[in-house]
């Protein structure tokens, strides 16, 4: 073949999978891994008889590329990135682009941005969101750096990526660093809504009674909603139904009950923190994550710390969906869209992002994890209000809380009687609380630092910072 359309740098499965998407979609591709033996393995398997060949070194790589060359990374973040960078650039011309494709921290991208930019090659830091599936089928992507950077691969990405009813799910998000910050946060909220799912499971389990098949029916029946029906309650319904295939029992019941956190569920918390955006749900289900991984601790401490007694609660039937546990749910995953997309807007004014929300919630409802029926709703709202402060102001969701709050009540109360933690159930009920409160403690929080630090304070009957001798 002549020059190649595009080059590929990482066979990992999810590079895989996206240059054999690249290829079915018409674009000849090279590929390069660090180990010759993994570009030797997928060419004889996965890529044979494809538009594909493999180089052995950076400089043949390069050299097989048509000009400008397009280049997608996909190595691991941090420092593999910066040392691919570094590698290929002696061999890269003017207008010749790369585009990192992993879960890289934004401030890094950056940096790499006005960095490579300053050199004459463009510069891409594009969030892909699908799983394996999603890479070879049709992902979510979000590409951000310089709009010039972006127009030079848009024909290659708006083919590659899902499609639904109203396009292509890939948008230019913003310069420099915006597509990695609007993928973590993508991930942020996919952190909340796999808790919240978990929480539920737990319940439905300790309360209801209820085995694998009958839990995952109540999924299923969820998954019919317009407010729950999405890609992950999907997979949950999948989960619980699946048989050990050696006991015959439920699989997920001899799962190790300890999970990990890879770094974007951090990130997103950490920028919260960062730019003073309330994100409770989100960061409690990264705490969850952490708490789980203290399995050596945790039954040490059920020996000293029992359970409270016994203390059972509705939860609902089969028969009516589980209607309050249901409504938590639909509360709380609500939320954690809501916060998700508030921190986006927090970052939007700070770093000059200029993001459009509408079109964020067009290009997540497909091939992305986080895919569901409510992202159409967001999207109205966003289209109608593109400065909403926060999706429970949205009329339509305004009244969807006020309907799902007597059941996330009832449901945190009962856990909380039952000892059972429900943390991104809780936070979610706080959160609305705290929201809708016209009034807060910390008036009392801000006297206590006046008191020991002369901090001074606000009042609310006249303008101006105040300061009192509080002790004698």
């Amino acid at each position: 073949m002549g020059k190649a359309h595009f080059g590929l740098i990482g066979l990992g499965v999810m590079g895989e999978n996206l240059v054999l998407n690249a290829e079915r979609n018409g674009y000849s591709s090279v590929v390069f891994n660090r180990t010759k033996a993994k570009t030797d393995e997928f060419l004889a398997g996965r890529g044979a008889g494809k538009d594909i060949v493999g180089a052995a070194t950076l400089e043949e790589f390069v050299a097989t590329l048509e000009r400008p060359r397009r280049i997608l990374m996909m190595v691991k973040a941090g420092q593999p990135v910066d040392d691919t960078i570094a590698a290929i650039s002696p061999f890269l011309e003017e207008g010749d682009l790369l585009i990192d494709g992993g879960n890289s921290l934004y401030a890094d991208t950056e940096r790499r941005v006005a960095e490579l930019e300053s050199k004459s090659f463009g510069y891409i830091g594009m969030g892909v969101s699908g799983g394996a599936k999603g890479a070879l089928e049709g992902p979510s992507m979000m590409p951000g750096g310089t709009k010039a950077a972006y127009d030079a691969i848009e024909p290659l990405v708006r083919k590659m990526a899902a499609q639904v009813d109203d396009g292509p799910c890939v948008t230019y998000i913003g310069p420099g660093g915006a597509g990695h910050f609007v993928k973590t946060v993508h991930n942020g909220i996919e952190y909340g809504i796999e808790q919240i799912l978990a929480e539920a499971y737990d319940l439905m389990k300790r309360v209801g009674g209820l085995n694998g098949d009958q839990m995952a029916d109540v999924l299923a029946s969820w998954n019919q909603t317009e407010e729950l029906a999405s890609f992950l309650v999907e997979i949950t319904e999948v989960c619980l139904r699946t048989k050990d295939p050696e006991t015959g029992a439920d699989l997920v019941e001899a799962i190790v009950d300890a999970a990990g956190q890879k770094g974007t569920g951090l990130w997103t918390v950490v920028s919260a923190l960062e730019m003073g955006v309330p994100v409770p749900t989100i960061y409690a289900a990264l705490n969850a994550r952490v708490l789980s991984s203290l399995r050596s601790e945790r039954l040490e401490a059920g020996a000293l710390l029992p359970e409270p007694a016994a203390h059972s609660f509705n939860l609902g039937s089969a028969a009516d969906e589980m209607a309050p546990l249901r409504d938590a749910c639909i509360a709380a995953c609500i939320v954690s869209y809501g916060q998700g997309m508030a921190l986006l807007q927090e970052a939007s004014k700070l770093h000059d992002y200029n993001l459009n929300f509408s079109a964020i919630g067009q290009i997540w409802k497909g091939g992305c994890i986080i895919r569901a029926r409510l992202l159409q709703r967001i999207q109205d709202a966003y289209g109608a209000n593109p400065n909403l402060a926060n999706l429970m102001l949205d009329p339509w969701f305004a009244e969807q809380i006020n309907r799902r709050l007597p059941g996330l009540r009832q449901v945190v109360a009962g856990a909380a009687l039952a000892g059972i933690p429900v943390p991104c159930l809780s936070s979610t009920l706080d959160y609305i609380d705290s929201y809708r409160s016209a009034r807060l403690p910390q008036n009392l929080v801000q006297a206590m630092r006046d008191c020991f630090g002369s901090h001074t304070y606000e009042r609310v009957d006249k303008p101006g910072n105040f300061h009192t001798e509080w002790l004698d």
